[in-house]
């Protein structure tokens, strides 16, 4: 797989990055899109983050989320429909990072306005490569070597981005109004850094009224990197700076399988999953045993009972195959459905996948773990100085992916930082959400929406 991967690689990467930028589009019917400048290490074109906006528009308070490894915007669509309609006067910020703009997603629109099929976008994509005769207009893999500055899109760059969304969330909700902060996965470790990082002398916690963790943080709660293993992760970013999450050499596969099956679950979800079943670069740990419908093939895919356990980041708790039909369909069991599942995934252009997840992102959240100046924080440029004055609400909610590391890490950096007991709240999902589920559970039956929006309310 990996062979063939590289051979239609060396043959098809002639993608430009003005070509791309050309591809980026505006925003869903649920949201405003707005994009903030921010300053960083590539040229101009990369120096802003697209923001989805819900709510309203002078809101009273701002709830700005950051994505997770390999995550968007579109993570956090149903999450913050909820909570507006839930809490007056609040709006969601959802960030997509800057390397969202890389994405040449407008086949994929085209599918989801109805204005060609599920299998013309999914030949665009990925078909044509085991096509014998390709067509002419097809997409090219992206060459990676054209933006070598995205080595460097770690956190420091991140957290830089983040503070000039919170400062113009600030700018929303006026004096009186209240800012949180907050993300999943790693975003939410990246939350728990911006409270501690020092924004040259300034404390980041002071940007914020809270931080909001959704499965994730540090002090614990995923890797630690000693220096060594964060020299030697950081000499590897010459070779590819962007997660291959799939490990088949291309980056945005997993963006674009992810796309794809959500689209012909959301269009055809009754009709044999025949094109994804029978593709033959689809890793077979995603295709069911037996012939089933689309929608039934994109949730097992996804399902923590049938889905690869290496993947357990895009895991969710949505139930099983039927024991009988052909083709066969899915039977909701668990706390997603498959048609929120595939909701999820199949939007845009605020997508629920990252294409290029920037692995410096990884190595540096790993970095700081400990949360304080230590020699790997020090060799990586982390600012974690501010970690024992914290004094802020801290809420933080675990699913059964960490075996209860999420909420030791929280009560670790409650116990470390000035935040009483009484300001925190430490919601404990395990075992019936998995990753994802906090993200697309059932509106009104969301463990994690209901008891974030307790928290807010109360802080």
């Amino acid at each position: 797989m990996r062979n063939l991967a590289a051979r239609l690689l060396k043959t098809t990467i002639v993608a430009a990055t003005t070509a791309l930028l050309a591809g980026a589009a505006a925003t869903s019917a649920s949201a405003r899109e707005i994009q903030v400048p921010s300053k960083g290490p590539g040229p101009a074109q990369f120096d802003s983050v697209t923001v989805q906006q819900f709510g309203p528009k002078k809101p009273d308070r701002v709830l700005v989320l950051m994505p997770g490894t390999s995550g968007g915007a579109g993570d956090f669509t149903a999450n913050a429909e909820e909570l507006t309609k839930k809490i007056d006067g609040l709006a969601v910020w959802a960030i997509d990072r800057r390397s969202q703009v890389l994405e040449d997603t407008g086949t994929f629109e085209k599918a989801l306005k109805g204005e060609i099929t599920p299998e013309a976008a999914f030949d665009y994509y990925l078909g044509w490569l085991t096509d014998s005769t390709p067509p002419a207009q097809h997409y090219n893999f992206f060459d990676s070597s054209t933006v070598p500055f995205a080595k460097k899109w770690g956190m420091k760059v991140a957290l830089e981005d983040a503070r000039q969304v919170v400062k113009q969330a600030h700018d929303a909700a006026g004096k009186k109004g209240e800012v949180f902060l907050g993300g999943h996965s790693l975003g939410a470790s990246l939350a728990a850094a911006y409270a501690a990082w020092d924004f040259n002398g300034k404390p980041g916690y002071k940007d914020v009224d809270g931080i909001v963790m959704i499965d994730g943080g540090l002090l614990g709660s995923f890797d630690a990197y000693n220096k060594q293993q964060a020299e030697e992760q950081v000499a590897t970013l010459d070779d590819e700076p962007f997660l291959d999450l799939l490990g088949i050499g291309v980056p945005e596969a997993s963006g674009l399988f992810a796309e794809a099956g959500a689209i012909f679950a959301i269009k055809e979800p009754d009709a044999p999953s025949t094109v994804l079943q029978n593709y033959p670069l689809l890793p077979a740990d995603f295709k069911p045993p037996v012939p089933a419908t689309n929608e039934a093939a994109f949730a097992y895919a996804f399902d923590r009972d049938t889905s690869p356990a290496a993947l357990a980041l895009l895991h969710v708790n949505a139930g099983s195959l039927a024991p009988s039909g052909d083709p066969r369909a899915w039977v909701d069991g668990g706390v997603t459905t498959a048609k929120n599942l595939a909701a999820g995934f199949g939007q845009e252009p605020a997508n629920g996948v990252e294409w290029f997840f920037p692995r410096r992102l990884t190595i540096d959240t790993n970095g700081a773990n400990a949360m304080k100046q230590n020699d790997v924080a020090k060799f990586l440029g982390l600012r974690l100085t501010h970690t024992n004055e914290i004094d802020i609400p801290i809420y933080a909610f675990q699913t059964d992916l960490t075996n209860g590391a999420v909420l030791k890490g929280a009560e670790k950096l409650v116990k470390r930082a000035q935040t009483t007991k009484k300001q925190s709240m430490l919601v404990d999902g395990d075992p019936a959400y998995s990753h994802l589920d906090p993200l697309l559970a059932t509106p009104g039956k969301n463990k994690f929406t209901k008891t974030v929006a307790k928290f807010i309310k109360e802080n």
